[in-house]
């Protein structure tokens, strides 16, 4: 058995497994921005989107995984996260959905599998809406599609280490170490208006979508998991026991294990 990081004590003190050495990597230039990219592997593409005030490196449980099952796995900060850049606008989930589509057109990627966390997984679900060619399939765990499916926030011990290690993460990543509290800020003020997407919106995607919920989640309602499972044509909903929104970092065997059962059924 897997040892458990539950209270994310370790991911607060070391971080999480470190990323292996990227058979590329590198920056894309795109609308104002510098978008960090890497690749690992070789094979069918899955990119990793990553969360709110995070970085690619909180990955680092699943891109071995993902190489071991054959996947080329891409992983890529959202601008202004980790070794991304960003202009003076207001951020949008729209507006880093066409990053990670330009980094798909410099790695020459016609269509890759998406599996986003938190607010990685609204930028892949917007990504799937809007260019449906490009994307194999979407999981979309740990996150809402309008202001109504959050919950009210609770600090809890969990949470704050997570924003610790997101602290100490920026500082040493960014190329504005000492902006964290601004960019803590911008961020923050985008959550607090969107996504904003109807059922209707939802009802007009065409790719295959897993929604993925967490037992413990301390962010997203229950129920507003399984409205996007119900509005999202052909979407499947997964509850995972014993973890919150940190399952990815908390038990990776169990999250790579959903993970994988996701890519079997949307990959060739």
């Amino acid at each position: 058995m897997e040892p458990y990081d539950d209270e994310l004590r370790q991911f607060a003190a070391h971080g999480a497994a470190p990323l292996p050495p990227a058979s590329r990597e590198g920056h894309v230039e795109h609308d104002g921005a510098r978008i960090w990219y890497a690749t690992y592997g070789a094979g069918t593409p899955v990119i990793l989107l990553h969360g709110g005030l995070g970085h690619s490196g909180n990955w680092g449980y699943q891109v071995p995984a993902l190489i071991g099952a054959g996947h080329r796995a891409v992983v890529i900060d959202s601008r202004g996260h980790g070794r991304s850049t960003r202009d003076a606008r207001a951020y949008s989930y729209e507006l880093m959905a066409s990053d990670v589509l330009a980094v798909m057109d410099v790695l020459q990627l016609g269509k890759a599998a998406l599996v986003g966390w938190s607010d990685g997984a609204c930028i892949a679900l917007i990504l799937g809406a809007q260019a449906p060619e490009r994307v194999a399939g979407v999981l979309f765990f740990g996150c809402n599609m309008d202001p109504s499916g959050t919950k009210s926030f609770v600090a809890t011990p969990v949470i704050e280490r997570c924003f610790g290690r997101h602290a100490t993460d920026y500082a040493q990543l960014s190329a504005t170490p000492d902006q964290f509290d601004a960019f803590v800020g911008a961020v923050s003020e985008m959550m607090k208006t969107q996504p904003n997407y109807t059922a209707n919106d939802l009802a007009r995607i065409r790719v295959p979508v897993t929604v993925v919920q967490s037992e413990h989640d301390e962010f997203i309602k229950p129920e507003h998991a399984e409205y996007l499972a119900r509005s999202i044509p052909g979407a499947e909903l997964i509850t995972m026991p014993g973890v919150s929104h940190f399952a990815p970092l908390q038990r990776p065997e169990q999250f790579n294990d959903v993970m994988a059962g996701f890519l079997a059924g949307v990959l060739d």
